[in-house]
């Protein structure tokens, strides 16, 4: 009889990850991405990331989905941004994208509690063509 150590053995132990380095130089888990801050070049603040969607098929970050408005929650709408347009700015601590408050406000989006559909791919088209990106 064997005494190899298999997922039901009580000898296993699956490795435990890492988690204290969900950020590098060049790399950071999603998770972590969620609520950094959103500015314009100004430094005014737009609001902050809700969440990304990433492409199934490439496995790059395809949106960033942006809260925008409201307070504690109420009358907060979620603006999809195309993950192109931000870059982040280690010195304001956030990702700044090249938009004013006015042409954020008549960007696609949708109200808390909602959610688009995202598996209609002329949504995110449209949201490309909103900020000039092509797809």
């Amino acid at each position: 009889m064997s005494s190899f150590n298999t997922p039901t053995s009580p000898a296993f132990s699956p490795p435990t990850p890492d988690l204290s380095r969900d950020e590098t130089a060049t790399l950071i888990a999603a998770s972590k991405v969620n609520g950094t801050s959103v500015y314009n070049p100004r430094g005014d603040s737009l609001g902050s990331i809700y969440d990304v969607m990433l492409d199934k098929g490439t496995g790059k970050v395809a949106f960033a989905i942006m809260s925008f408005g409201g307070f504690l929650g109420l009358g907060e709408s979620y603006h999809p941004l195309p993950w192109s347009l931000l870059r982040y700015d280690p010195r304001q601590g956030g990702y700044i994208v090249n938009l004013d408050r006015d042409r954020l406000e008549g960007a696609p989006s949708y109200a808390a509690g909602s959610a688009p559909d995202w598996s209609n791919r002329a949504y995110g088209q449209g949201i490309d063509a909103y900020y000039g990106v092509s797809s």
